[in-house]
């Protein structure tokens, strides 16, 4: 199923940030709204959004003060922002782009210049999420042609496991909970249960053969990616490889 992208908006005018979710449902948009930052901050340690809508005159805490916040916070960091204000100076402009704003849109706007500039911010995410050559060890992995290869053998791997994989590749010898991988390879919008990265760690650990032996199950805390693996458990991942496939 195609997932929705969530769109927080953040606006203490309510006519405002009713026509902008109004224009979000019909262009298939997921809109949340919250009016200050406090229920914004509540609606972002929930679940976050594929794009945040910040409005900068805000009760309270100010739109500028949150964006500094938000992106100082690793969680969401990487969330695209767009700031929404009648605060059209240059000076102001680039105070916002400064605080981490990806995008800055003046009032009044267009609906649909506001639309296409949230399609434009989440195109320009996407390329972050994959590409490159990683390598850890013997494995190696080219996210742009989409090929894993052991020891210069090619395996093959599902596309959650090639997620999986390339999330592990790029943070090796960290440790990652269950909830992490589920945020980071899944994303935080998709409830789905914990248990669920046990089942794909493990169809990862069998397609990698002996190289399986790679991701370790750090008890009590979730796995971890690392080149340094005892013989023991080399020949054990691949005893059992090689039995899987006997079978």
């Amino acid at each position: 199923m195609r997932n929705i992208p969530r769109v927080l908006i953040v606006e203490d005018e309510a006519a405002i940030a009713e026509l902008i979710a109004v224009n979000l449902r019909h262009n298939g948009f997921q809109p949340i709204w919250a009016m200050d930052g406090e229920t914004a901050q509540r609606e972002l340690d929930a679940v976050l959004p594929d794009v945040i809508l910040l409005d900068w005159m805000l009760p309270g805490v100010s739109g500028l003060s949150l964006a500094k916040r938000w992106r100082s916070d690793p969680r969401t960091k990487s969330v695209p922002l767009l700031m929404l204000t009648a605060r059209s100076d240059e000076a102001d402009r680039v105070n916002g782009l400064d605080a981490g704003a990806d995008d800055y849109i003046s009032k009044p706007f267009s609906t649909k210049e506001l639309l296409a500039r949230i399609r434009a911010v989440l195109r320009r995410r996407a390329p972050e999420q994959m590409g490159g050559v990683v390598t850890v060890g013997d494995l190696v992995l080219d996210a742009s042609t989409y090929r894993v290869t052991l020891n210069q053998q090619p395996l093959k791997l599902g596309p959650t496991e090639f997620k999986l994989l390339h999330y592990f590749m790029q943070h090796p010898e960290r440790v990652h909970s269950r909830a992490q991988l589920l945020d980071k390879v899944w994303g935080d919008h998709v409830f789905i249960e914990e248990r669920t990265v046990d089942v794909h760690v493990k169809r990862l650990r069998e397609a990698l053969g002996p190289g399986g032996a790679m991701i370790e199950t750090v008890r009590g805390a979730g796995y971890r990616l690392t080149a340094q693996v005892p013989a023991a458990a080399a020949s054990r991942s691949g005893a059992a490889a090689g039995t899987g496939a006997a079978a």
